[in-house]
């Protein structure tokens, strides 16, 4: 095949995909310019074959009249021949490439795309006391619809609706369901109503240049893209959101702020990110006496989160990245079960995390495809007056350490096979309850977390297969629950007690997850 052909082809089926970062206008317009150029191509081609004949009839009275005789003539039908050939299936496959990006447009800058998962979950968990639980045919269908639309250069709305459901009825304890559907988890856990809801929606803004220097900037307002962060993302499959996964994985409401300093400073990808939003509001009901006003009672107010992420290099092979946020307002519950909350004190974290996409310097393919990372976490709780966070009525610090590898699989050229692990300390918290593990967070647990996992894609880039067993060997409690807890563990989630001292049927010590899915994206 022709070789400028091929590349068309190429950059046809990657600008269909959903194949980099970019925003959506950034596509369009490539995509835009694709075909034209082909249109282009195509109109030449066509007329260089309308004009085929005439050449050849000239071509022959010239060669009867000179006499050079038939073997030359002959030679010449049979290259015109092949040439007609080739350029009559290079005609073929640019209209089949045009009709390809016209259907992806659909002659505007609206872009929705597919992405449908089928998952299988054997899970089995082993408590302090001895006992165990588990569910050996776990099934659940989760889709989201991508939508996408880029008014110009400049402004662009994307949004993400969310369905996620376990297969048919569940038969549930009413009790045990208050935080299910929680704000900053409802489209991460399989429900039982197989309801559509918005995980995302959001406007964004950029430029190239911010009050007149070379700074290239962006700002974000709407429901924030905010779970799938970096370095969970390797397990998932899936292009980073911009928080890191270690300390932030939730659906979140605000906005966010990035500016370039790559021009400025002269050091490769360095840039700053502001974000804020709130995450839950304290406001009365509708058909209260005063519909949305804030309540007159102390037990509860506004959540807020304010962050920073700042990425001190990155070269494409080689980069750091750090994050600090808090958090004020945050909460428990006030009684055994579902609530009512109660506001307990704030939050404050940082973390930072190196890594390197690609092991070495051309030491072979495999290590050439190879990405490594390491991170670290550290989270400080302060209580309000009078109340306590993680039973203690001080400040306390927690730590937490991961480390990853995402390897070619060796079985295939697209193929990826990753291990991971992850440690926590008694006071560790981090607030990343979306993470999509049916047995809870593992980058939030007071102990040891062990991943392995394969994905492998069987139809292109469309269908893919993913095996990945996850094991949480807890060392405390309340990884997995909210702020606060009493210093007696009456009330509250976040209570750390050790597992081999707290012989209860309600703390789980072990956990594990085989999951295996299908998933089909387009």
């Amino acid at each position: 095949m022709n070789k400028p052909l091929l590349g068309s082809l190429v950059a046809a089926t990657l600008l269909i995909g959903d194949a980099s970062a970019v925003t959506m206008y950034d596509r369009f317009e490539t995509m835009e310019k694709e075909m034209l150029r082909l249109k282009t191509e195509l109109a030449d081609m066509k007329a260089k074959e309308a004009a085929k004949p005439v050449a050849a009839e000239e071509a022959d009275e010239e060669e009867d009249e000179e006499e050079k005789g038939a073997t030359k003539a002959d030679a010449a039908e049979s290259e015109d021949e092949e040439e007609g050939d080739s350029l009559t299936e290079r005609l073929d496959e640019l209209e089949e490439s045009l009709h390809d990006i016209n259907r992806a447009t659909a002659g505007n800058h609206l872009k929705m795309d597919v992405d449908f998962r089928t998952s299988y979950d054997h899970v089995n968990y082993e408590m302090a006391d001895g006992s165990k639980h588990k569910n050996t045919a776990l099934m659940s269908n989760r889709l989201w619809l991508n939508m996408n639309w880029a008014a110009n250069e400049n402004i662009s709305f994307t949004g993400q609706l969310a369905y996620n459901k376990t297969y048919g009825a569940r038969f549930i304890d009413p009790a045990s369901t208050g935080f299910e559907n929680f704000d900053w988890t409802g489209n991460e856990n399989p429900n039982g109503t197989g309801a559509l809801y918005v995980k995302s929606a959001y406007y964004f803004y950029r430029n190239d240049t911010f009050l007149g220097s070379d700074i290239p900037w962006t700002f974000s307002l709407g429901r924030r893209p905010s779970t799938n962060g970096h370095l969970i993302n390797f397990r998932e499959n899936d292009l980073a959101a911009s928080p890191s996964g270690h300390t932030i994985n939730v659906e979140f409401d605000g906005l966010s702020s990035k500016f370039g300093l790559e021009k400025l400073t002269g050091v490769p990808g360095m840039y700053v990110k502001f974000c804020a939003g709130q995450g839950a509001s304290d406001a009365k009901a509708m058909f209260a006496s005063t519909p949305y006003a804030t309540e007159t009672t102390d037990d509860t107010k506004d959540i807020h989160l304010a962050g920073l992420i700042f990425v001190p290099y990155n070269n494409g092979q080689f980069s750091v990245s750090t994050q600090f946020y808090g958090a004020s307002n945050l909460i428990d519950t006030t009684g055994p079960g579902t609530g009512p909350f109660e506001t307990v004190g704030d939050l404050y974290s940082g973390s930072i995390y190196m890594m390197t996409n690609g092991i070495g310097n051309e030491w072979s393919d495999f290590l050439d495809d190879t990405t490594f990372f390491i991170s670290g976490a550290m989270s400080r709780s302060n209580p309000d007056e009078g109340k306590t966070m993680f039973g203690l009525t001080d400040m306390q610090n927690g730590y937490s350490y991961w480390a990853g590898l995402n390897m070619p699989s060796l079985f295939s050229e697209d193929g990826r096979f990753g291990l991971e692990f992850n440690h926590g300390s008694k006071y560790w918290r981090s607030i990343t309850y979306a993470e999509d593990t049916m047995i809870g967070s593992k980058v939030a647990a007071r102990g040891d977390a062990y991943e392995v996992y394969f994905t492998e894609p069987l139809v292109d880039d469309i269908l893919s297969l993913q095996v990945r067993y996850t094991y949480i060997d807890y060392d405390y409690s309340g990884s997995n629950g909210f702020f606060g807890g009493a210093a007696n563990g009456a009330t509250g989630t976040g209570t750390p007690f050790k597992i081999e001292d707290t012989p209860s049927p309600f703390i789980v010590d072990k956990a594990q997850d085989l999951r295996v899915y299908l998933r089909y994206r387009y």
